[in-house]
């Protein structure tokens, strides 16, 4: 089956290690069923992997992605939940959990193998593009703000970075639930797009919000950590998943932690009963996930380059 895959790691330029070519179609074990893959979307942990982060070079050939929509064997339209190990099902007892591409093949094929409870009911007001970019992106920026943050409609909320798969995810999820979406980004077109995806303010980096926030949604990392931590309301929570910019900001602001009882919250994806509230709240209130573009899998070294300059807006999603 043609596939997208991991075939060297190279830390300084990952794309070299990418290559597109045939490989085994996935063997089946007790437990775990093949879906046929329809779309599949592009996140970050796709270019670390290719970097080696999570990923030995005893493990490749590695086919990449975590994100998938298809058709499973019995024809069910469904979506993938990409933590493999969560509950212990399909997996030894010591087995620790990982992502798709950690250990197991992943997404960027034709066909892709998981343990059958990993596999969740695509909803029917989405399309295949449009669930494939909920798994991974959208699932940790639902967990972010309604698990980690705690907010509440009517609270308010800056998103850094806007633009990102994480970061597009939280403004519009936050809008559609009632919060006050307050969103920064170097690039004024960005900032423009988050105003109309719902942000009630959207601000270049760095600048100084008219107010203060009650959470901060964190991706972007060193760049934008001393002004998030000061753009919180006392006793307010920040909210990391990623540092793509970083992981040691030039000021740690700990005397602003603790003097004003902020919260640092560590959030990483999120479990497959949020996942299933993530589609329920997608389908009843019309969301659709931003897609920056649809590439066939045959493009996928365009769809990375696209990533790894960070020129986007939403999802890469990869069309099988």
């Amino acid at each position: 089956m043609f596939a997208a895959y991991a075939a060297r790691i190279d830390r300084d330029d990952p794309l070299s290690g990418l290559e597109l070519g045939e490989r085994p179609a996935p063997e089946v074990r007790p437990g775990w069923t093949t879906v046929n893959v329809k779309a599949a979307s592009l996140n970050h942990h796709d270019l670390w992997s290719l970097r080696g982060v999570g990923l030995g070079e005893e493990a490749l050939p590695m086919i990449l992605g975590c994100d998938a929509a298809g058709i499973d064997a019995d024809g069910n339209e469904v979506v993938i939940h990409s933590v493999i190990g969560q509950s212990g099902h399909g997996v030894g007892p010591k087995e620790p959990r990982s992502i798709l591409t950690e250990r197991y093949q992943g997404t960027f094929a034709e066909q892709v193998a998981v343990p059958a409870w990993n596999v969740l009911p695509k909803p029917k007001e989405l399309s295949f593009a449009e669930a494939a970019c909920l798994p991974t992106a959208w699932l940790t920026a639902y967990r972010m703000l309604f698990t980690n943050a705690g907010v509440r409609p009517g609270d308010s909320v800056l998103v850094q970075g806007a633009g990102g798969g994480v970061a597009t995810a939280a403004i519009v999820l936050g809008a559609a639930a009632g919060l006050r979406v307050f969103a920064t980004s170097r690039d004024e077109a960005k900032r423009k797009r988050a105003l109309d995806l719902g942000a009630e303010g959207a601000f270049p980096s760095g600048e100084r919000l008219p107010q203060r926030v009650d959470a901060v949604i964190e991706t972007v990392g060193a760049a934008t950590w001393s002004h998030s931590v000061k753009s919180l309301k006392p006793g307010g929570t920040l909210v990391i998943s990623g540092a793509t910019s970083g992981y040691h900001p030039e000021k740690t602001e700990l005397n602003r932690i603790f003097f004003l009882e902020l919260k640092v919250v560590g959030s990483t994806m999120g479990d497959k009963e949020e996942l299933a509230s993530l589609l329920s709240f997608c389908a009843a209130k019309g969301i659709k996930p931003v897609i920056d573009s649809e590439l066939p899998l045959d493009r996928a070294r365009e769809g990375f380059a696209k990533m790894a300059e960070g020129d986007l807006f939403g999802k890469v999603v990869l069309t099988v």
